[in-house]
């Protein structure tokens, strides 16, 4: 309970009580209660003009709170496929072994893609490319993440950082022989899961953010006869997800690979011929694709069912890398194991790390701040399961090849029957064909070089230019102000000859005046002594 107290002309009255949950309130003073009536009587005019007032104003902040309506949807340029009867493609669309990186774990009876997660390679980018490109009309494909995995990383204390993303999904296309990682170079385009398009390391807003069982799906449009020629669209669930973006320069005209790219991720890939989710228009899969329209890659098996494994003999330092990159341009089919390999593999998968590090190609110099990449541990990692893929094989160690206990390790890891290991000494007489490449790569170092300074020299110029304008700039700013001083200097000495003129002159008047005013009384006095003088005569 309690009580309430007041203050009142009369004696003190107790304006309400509340005993055991009840409120009484106290009769006013007579003299008040009239007042109080006739206040009460005006509370719901009030009230009622008070609420009026309010609804009114609800009803305009409503009118100018009303959200903009959303602009409608470009319409659907794209139609449903017309009836073909040209012959297609018998063999399935498939991800040949040479198509894919080492870290690819492909099932057996569908195209589910995993990825391996040991010895820090589940830090890099996982890529595979289908057997199957598009060179022209229309074709569609899909992609679905079966589910996102984590690294398994704890966050590291002092130098030491974990890359990002932790997993991701891009879906695109590429050229033959291409890199296998997605977005890194200028052959290849896709689509990012955030919702980005990425060619060449460069990321554009294109998309919108896909999740996990979302079902993914590109549109790849080399029909001449259609408005979106040599465009890719991505499509979520069946609705369109971006508008169609253009293919690069750089692309257009090439045949065209279905390409998917990711990490720490399970996928499942759907080449068709029934898409997972139904597109607003009829279009063919790539595995229903006309055979005049496509190109098919091949992957054939050595006869004696036996892959090569190539170990390089030579000397530090005498072009061994070089003879490398040679080897590969005239055998695609095989695939580099060394340092520089993985080193280009991690910078390709957006790993960082810092300038000035050791260049060597044999044994660069990791420093990723990534524990398992530092230590060597990706390393064991790639060597672990290169045996185990139906692949040729060049390994370019070239300290460890010339070292009898490193080079045993090494051969034993290719021991099963599997593989012919083959030593191929680069020592010697170069071939004609090294020549003429060692000058090509002579001439375009001194290119660059000549490039760069020149470079350079224009940006020499350009800053003696830019310094000669400055101080122009500031000489004839210098003048300018100087010019300016001496203008005000010479109006301010104009007014004051002006002013001292003007004094002057009301000097002089001021004296006339005076002389003037001391001149009339004694011109008087000698007129009324005159005049004194007069009426004595």
């Amino acid at each position: 309970s309690f009580c309430r107290l007041g203050v009142a002309p009369a004696p003190l009255f107790f304006l309400g009580t509340r005993q055991r949950g009840v409120s009484v309130a106290m009769e006013p003073p007579p003299e008040k209660k009239q007042k109080t009536e006739e206040a009460a009587a005006e509370e719901p005019k009030t009230a009622d003009a008070e609420m009026k007032s309010a609804e009114g104003e609800t009803a305009e902040d409503a009118k100018m709170e009303e959200p903009p309506k959303v602009p409608e949807p470009p319409k659907e340029l794209e139609e449903d496929e017309k009836p073909c009867s040209k012959p297609k493609i018998k063999d399935p669309v498939a991800f040949l072994t040479p198509d894919t990186t080492l870290n690819v774990l492909p099932s057996v009876n569908s195209n589910i893609l995993m990825c391996m997660k040991d010895g820090g390679i589940q830090h890099f980018h996982a890529g595979a490319r289908a057997s199957v490109g598009v060179s022209k009309g229309r074709y569609f494909f899909e992609a679905k993440v079966v589910e996102f995995l984590h690294s398994g990383d704890a966050a590291v204390q002092g130098t030491h950082r974990k890359p990002r993303p932790d997993n991701f999904l891009r879906i695109g296309v590429s050229t033959a022989g291409s890199t296998l990682v997605l977005g890194a170079t200028e052959d290849n385009v896709c689509f990012d899961t955030d919702g980005s398009v990425v060619h060449n390391k460069a990321r554009v807003p294109g998309g919108t953010k896909i999740y996990r069982e979302a079902v993914m799906g590109v549109l790849v449009n080399l029909d001449k006869d259609s408005p979106n020629y040599q465009t890719l669209s991505l499509f979520k669930d069946g609705k369109r997800a971006s508008q169609p973006q253009p293919l690069p320069d750089y692309l257009k005209g090439k045949t065209l690979y279905p390409h998917v790219s990711y990490k720490n991720a399970t996928v499942h890939v759907n080449f068709g011929s029934t898409p997972m989710a139904p597109l607003p228009f009829t279009c063919r899969m790539v595995q229903d694709a006309t055979k005049a329209d496509v190109e098919v890659s091949t992957h054939k098996a050595p006869d004696d069912g036996k892959y090569d494994a190539v170990f390089p003999v030579s000397l530090p330092d005498e072009g061994s890398f070089d003879w490398l990159d040679l080897f590969l341009e005239k055998n695609p089919t095989y695939t580099e194991l060394s340092d520089r390999m993985v080193l280009d593999w991690a910078e390709k998968s957006g790993l960082w790390r810092p300038k000035g590090s050791n260049s060597c190609n044999d044994k660069p110099d990791m420093h990723f701040q990534v524990p398992e990449l530092d230590d060597s541990s990706v390393r064991r990692a790639v060597y672990s399961i290169a045996p185990l893929q139906a692949r040729n094989y060049v390994v370019m160690e070239v300290k460890s090849n010339l070292i009898e206990d490193e080079r045993k390790e090494i051969l034993n890891r290719f021991s099963t029957g599997t593989f012919k290991k083959t030593a191929l000494v680069t020592m010697g007489e170069p071939t004609a064909d090294f020549k003429k490449r060692t000058t090509e790569l002579v001439l375009k170092q001194k290119q660059e070089a000549s490039d760069k300074t020149f470079e350079l020299q224009q940006l020499e110029a350009q800053r003696k230019k830019l310094m000669e304008k400055k101080v122009k700039e500031m000489e004839n700013m210098r003048k300018a102000l100087e010019k300016a001083k001496k203008k005000a200097e010479k109006h301010a000495e104009k007014e004051a000859n002006k002013k001292a003129a003007e004094e002057n002159k009301s000097a002089e008047a001021s004296a006339k005046a005076a002389a003037k005013a001391a001149a009339e009384p004694a011109a008087e006095g000698e007129k009324m002594e005159e005049e004194e003088k007069e009426e004595k005569e």
